[in-house]
């Protein structure tokens, strides 16, 4: 179900969201390890509480394309590449970005008001578990339905959550409010349709 087996160009042409959003994510750190315009890009893009107040909005925006490292990176990007396909066919192009930019956004403003002042955070995982937090809504709709989907999901979404409070430097406040973002924008998308259409095509 999220094993790929698309070549590289057809994944490109199935899934050009998901795709892109890989693509951003990747160049944006590859620009980043240039002297002085990889500190430009981080300085001017980290989510930072105190610059946030001070006016810089896009700060709610930019840190969903910054990484902390290649690893932080490699993770986040591989996560959006198994489980942003299926996602992005069922709900279509326009639906997905929404998902995916809302949780982002939602997930560095919890952090804006629940995280001190001097707290800076980088990194997708926000919007990518606002992803998981769809597919939460499309058991909640139709998990008796989608006995595979549930099967796979769940245990993901329980470790991605127990991982969220173990692991150190995590923004445990950026996963869990893009979770539940993912989960609310799921509920106004899915309806018994779509759960139909999408067991359908497995």
């Amino acid at each position: 179900m999220f094993i790929r087996r698309e070549s590289f160009s057809e994944y490109l042409r199935l899934y050009p969201v998901v795709s892109t959003l890989i693509a951003i994510n990747v160049l944006i750190h590859i620009l980043s390890w240039i002297p002085l315009l990889g500190a430009y890009i981080f300085n001017y893009g980290v989510g930072y509480n105190l610059l946030i107040a001070e006016g810089e909005w896009w700060r709610f925006i930019t840190p969903m394309f910054l990484h902390a490292g290649i690893m932080h990176l490699l993770f986040n990007m591989f996560s959006l590449f198994l489980f942003g396909p299926e996602l992005e066919r069922l709900v279509g192009k326009v639906r997905f970005i929404t998902v995916y930019a809302l949780a982002g956004i939602f997930a560095t403003i919890a952090t804006y008001f629940l995280q001190p002042l001097d707290y800076l955070h980088v990194g997708a995982s926000g919007a990518i578990f606002g992803v998981f937090g769809a597919y939460g809504a499309l058991l909640y709709y139709g998990g008796r339905a989608l006995p595979q989907l549930k099967q796979i999901i769940l245990p993901i979404l329980a470790i991605s959550v127990v991982l969220t409070f173990l692991t150190p430097n995590i923004n445990v406040t950026a996963h869990i409010a893009g979770l539940i973002t993912g989960f609310l924008v799921g509920l106004g998308f899915f309806h018994p349709k779509r759960i139909v259409s999408w067991k359908n095509r497995r």
